[in-house]
């Protein structure tokens, strides 16, 4: 069979679950190109290429595994996060464009922190870093930075380690239940995360791929702000003078979120919209003098 043919075959069968042409023409692609290990733009270019029979039968199977809703980024193993291939599975969230808002914001206070503080080496901390998506694209940008990463599950951190081998880039990774296993006295320029933020009795929770993901990264009580609380009121004691923490949250939880960080007493508070024009990410600056 011919790399062409399979794919209009995979691609009919996913219209019928996708409802889309445009999602299912991707979708097929993707994995006619994983199996193949070929780009997407060879394939359009040479439909001719005959396939193995082992590698058409593993492109059905794929297939029908989408059929039951399984995410493509568990089928075929990874998903591209600020042009990083990461490797994912399903003790990992799948990394999404919206959270590059994180890594954005987190870059322009890097800047804003090396221009006020020339020749001071920059430490950042992410916090529930699941597949290292944020850790490895602030490390990726800022190689001189210091860059620590930490999370409860140590499946994720795993994947995470395999990440950064993978990907020569070096960030220090370890199990702690939010800043439970962080020494007294780590002080830090930047802290970012993605914690947990969906309420446990959202209905999003049941469709799509949020189905498959692990519901720990997920889920939070006090409708979704109770870890949002938690980093936030502990958060002050490990951050240097003038440094920034950026949180991504719910898109309908913006103005909590807000006045969470206020009454934390954080300053230049701002919620950052992310690509579908959502209030996505909040930041803010923590203000106080260095410690004799």
């Amino acid at each position: 069979m011919q790399a062409g043919e399979i794919y209009r075959e995979s691609e009919k069968i996913l219209r019928s679950f996708t409802n889309s042409r445009e999602v299912s023409s991707i979708e097929a692609y993707c994995l006619v190109s994983h199996v193949l290990n070929r780009e997407k733009s060879y394939l359009l270019t040479h439909p001719e290429e005959e396939i193995s029979p082992d590698n058409v039968e593993l492109i059905r199977e794929m297939t029908r595994k989408r059929l039951t809703g399984v995410p493509i980024a568990y089928i075929v193993g990874w998903r591209e996060f600020w042009s990083l291939r990461l490797k994912v599975t399903p003790d990992t969230l799948i990394p999404r464009p919206d959270t590059e808002t994180v890594v954005d914001q987190a870059l322009i206070r890097a800047s804003l922190l090396k221009a006020k503080n020339p020749g001071r080496t920059l430490r950042i901390l992410d916090m529930g870093t699941g597949s290292g998506a944020i850790a490895l694209a602030l490390k990726k940008e800022l190689p001189d930075a210091e860059v620590d990463a930490i999370d409860y599950s140590d499946a994720a951190l795993r994947v995470a380690q395999e990440n950064s081998d993978a990907l020569g880039l070096p960030v220090h990774f370890w199990n702690s239940n939010w800043f439970k296993n962080i020494k007294a006295g780590h002080q830090y320029d930047i802290i970012v995360s993605n914690p947990p933020y969906i309420a446990q009795d959202d209905p999003h929770l049941t469709k799509g791929d949020l189905r498959f993901e692990p519901k720990t990264a997920l889920v939070a009580p006090m409708v979704g702000l109770y870890d949002i609380i938690t980093i936030l009121h502990q958060a002050a004691s490990y951050m240097r003078p003038d440094s920034w923490i950026i949180i991504e949250h719910g898109f309908q939880q913006g103005p909590d979120v807000r006045n969470l960080f206020r009454d934390a007493c954080f300053r230049s508070v701002d919620t950052i919209r992310d690509l579908g024009n959502n209030e996505r990410v909040t930041v803010g600056a923590l203000i106080k003098e260095e410690q004799a």
